[in-house]
């Protein structure tokens, strides 16, 4: 028994590897349906129990999909095939976005902007929160959620550091905690570069289907959802604090300082990004064409030529080691399988399977989705999640003539409010690593905010749709 528990990953791996070889070998590796079916499900083995870094699970399609034949297209080999997934466009947003989100967090332009929403909500216990959620949420709709778990955390505890001994274990410590998790998660649905299965949901669906859903499509249902979805976790949160929501923090204020010239800098970088996101449509009538990408990999030029001071720039290259490379890895690796389940099948087959539930009525059928969506991505990346169910949805939608993008964009919306475990989302496993957050305590608020999400997306979707 020992023997196994201490070699319980080297076992796992094993028997992974061990599964996939014998389908292979009993079927000759020929049949391109089985083939794909069994690296995508490898995958997503390798995926849920995390045997090895996520990262480098997504790197699986470049080592077996040429061998067993799955860049075949009409006979001939389509090496191209990896090379658009791993090289989309969308990486490329993402990673503009994430040197956006290191010169925010290098010049704590974060801190500033949590100060000043802190200032204006108040000293009493539920306002804090609010500041807490608002800025987070904020923060969360231009920067990974998991980099805004990360910036918000340190001021969080350090207000828990300044309470008396007796609140260290209150409910004001427990929430103000999990308003960081709460506000990364739901901000990162305000902006099509908030979280990573935004973006991996439009570039599949612009890969597969040629429908595009750019920053503003977007924006015009998840900033709704994003607002509805905080005003519900502070009403929530309000109510779950009782009396405790009204009283004070007078021992413990967030000292102001102005903004230096170097945040200005960012900070109007950060700002003529987001101006050309948005009006991307209005400027092209001047004959200036571009596109997303090109906006956000500007954005992160100029921080590497606008200098901080007379030794360095606002954003240098030793700087890049913080950026978490391997999202973009992942990110890749998501859509070269979704690429690969398309090429060999068995998404076709997968949305046909799902024929039975033709007979529920279309209401049903969103809400039933996105149920499954917000409680499966529990226990799987929501990434992951979308990877995997979107190409399916979406096959689905289109075999049986269903609205294709509204139950993608809910399915998406969804896969980013898991609220209850610390493996749910990184900000959820940021919070809980504080050591202030029991899983006991995550599980029970956040069942009901998961209840609550559910509920939220399906009003939204089906209003806006």
């Amino acid at each position: 028994m020992d023997f196994f528990k201490k070699n319980l990953k080297k076992i796992s791996i094993s028997a992974g590897f061990i599964v996939f070889f014998a389908i292979l070998f009993f079927t000759g590796a020929e049949n391109k349906f089985i083939n794909a079916l069994s690296l995508g499900g490898l995958m997503v083995y390798f995926w849920i129990l995390e045997l090895i870094p996520i990262y480098i699970t997504a790197f699986f399609p470049l080592i077996f999909a040429f061998p067993l034949g799955l860049l075949e297209v009409n006979g001939k080999i389509d090496s191209g095939i990896l090379a658009k997934s791993y090289g989309n466009s969308m990486i490329f947003i993402f990673l503009g976005g994430f040197m956006l989100a290191l010169a925010l967090e290098k010049w704590e332009i974060h801190t500033q902007i949590a100060k000043r929403i802190i200032k204006i909500v108040g000293n009493s216990k539920g306002k804090i929160i609010l500041g807490f959620l608002m800025s987070t949420a904020l923060l969360s709709m231009w920067v990974s959620n998991t980099a805004c778990a990360l910036m918000m955390l340190p001021i969080s505890t350090a207000m828990i550091k300044g309470l008396p001994l007796a609140q260290k274990n209150s409910k004001f410590s427990l929430y103000v905690l999990l308003s960081i998790a709460y506000g990364s998660s739901i901000g990162g649905v305000g902006t099509l570069l908030g979280s990573p299965p935004n973006l991996q949901m439009a570039s599949i669906l612009s890969k597969q289907y040629q429908i595009e859903i750019d920053f503003i499509s977007w924006f015009k249902i998840g900033f709704p959802v994003c607002i509805v979805m905080i005003i519900a976790t502070y009403i929530f949160i309000r109510l779950s604090m009782g009396k405790e929501a009204k009283e004070s923090v007078d021992n413990f204020s967030l000292e102001y300082t102005p903004w230096t010239s170097n945040q200005l800098k960012v900070l109007s970088i950060f700002l003529l990004v987001v101006f050309l996101w948005s009006f991307k449509d209005l400027i092209a009538k001047t004959g200036l064409i571009y596109s997303d990408e090109n906006a956000a990999i500007l954005g992160g030029l100029l921080l590497f030529l606008v200098p901080a001071d007379k030794t360095q720039n606002l954003l240098e290259w030793n700087d890049t080691k913080q950026i978490p490379w391997g999202i973009l890895f992942l990110f890749g690796g998501g859509l070269a399988l979704a690429e690969i389940l398309t090429n060999g099948g068995v998404i076709v087959y997968m949305a046909n399977s799902l024929h039975s539930l033709t007979a529920l009525s279309f209401p049903i059928l969103l809400l039933c989705l996105i149920t499954i969506a917000i409680f499966a991505t529990e226990i799987l990346s929501n990434l992951a999640l979308v990877t995997i169910l979107i190409p399916i949805v979406a096959g689905f939608a289109t075999a049986f003539h269903y609205p294709l993008v509204q139950l993608c964009v809910a399915l998406t919306l969804a896969s980013s409010f898991a609220f209850m475990l610390p493996i749910g989302t990184p900000p959820n496993a940021i919070v809980f690593s504080s050591g202030h957050v029991t899983i006991k305590q995550m599980v029970k608020a956040g069942f009901l905010l998961n209840i609550i999400g559910v509920l939220v997306v399906y009003l939204i979707s089906t209003i806006i749709f």
